[in-house]
């Protein structure tokens, strides 16, 4: 009988670790809160509490650190804002929040009888 060897992502560092918890954050933050969501997100911030700051400890990267700290900060607010039944319109950058309700234009430039440097936005 065949088993699976790696059935779970293997980070390179502290740093990689934190990328793919944000991503994952990232993926789930709008999903409806269920009892299993809540467990694996509270698995999430443990993880960061432990091994991975264990990691960042021995990396002795005190930016780092603060990022991680920033982090759970922001991981544990999520729990909060989510279970009073609030929407959570942000997600995680560069291991902080940013907003979620930009709203982008796409630039286009005209052609015609015009140099490059006039730009038009379209609405």
């Amino acid at each position: 009988m065949k088993h699976k060897k790696q059935r779970y992502i293997q980070p390179s560092g502290p740093e990689d670790a934190m990328r793919i918890i944000q991503k994952l954050f990232n993926s789930y933050r709008n999903a409806p809160l269920t009892k299993e969501l809540l467990d694996y997100h509270n698995n999430l911030i443990s993880r960061l509490q432990s091994d991975i700051r264990e990691a960042a400890v021995k990396s002795n990267n005190k930016h780092l650190l603060k990022q991680l700290d920033e982090m759970t900060d922001i991981l544990r607010r999520w729990v909060s804002i989510r279970l009073s039944n609030r929407p959570f319109n942000a997600k995680m950058r560069h291991f902080k929040l940013v907003s979620d309700g930009r709203i982008k234009f796409k630039r286009h430039v005209h052609k015609i009888n015009q140099t490059g440097d006039h730009r038009s936005s379209h609405h």
